[in-house]
């Protein structure tokens, strides 16, 4: 009994872990946005040379999230967007995009 007791937990626990919500960033490629590079020409470049589509989170000191489905965000690279979708860790899978 304790032993299914501590399992439930655990499922909670990582359940949990798997946050639905709403991002605002812009889409870019993983170099520009470490370099805090802002063409979108740029980032279009970069991704179709290979480099992972991210978002980076607006505002001062904004968050870079990997963008697990990359071809659910393909056609916005460059672009203002609000996502919606489960981030785990810094990994976010896309479900909408506005």
């Amino acid at each position: 009994m304790k032993r299914i007791l501590a399992l439930m937990a655990i499922m909670m626990l990582v359940s949990s872990v798997c946050m639905a919500g709403e991002y605002t960033g812009y889409l870019s490629d993983k170099k520009c946005a470490n370099a805090k590079a802002a063409h979108a020409t740029c980032a279009k470049n970069c991704v179709n040379g290979g480099q992972p589509i991210v978002l980076v989170e607006e505002g001062e000191g904004g968050k870079v999230y990997d963008i697990h489905n990359q071809d659910a965000v393909k056609d916005k690279v460059g672009e203002k967007v609000t996502v919606t979708g489960k981030l785990s860790g810094s990994s976010l899978h896309v479900d909408s995009v506005k």
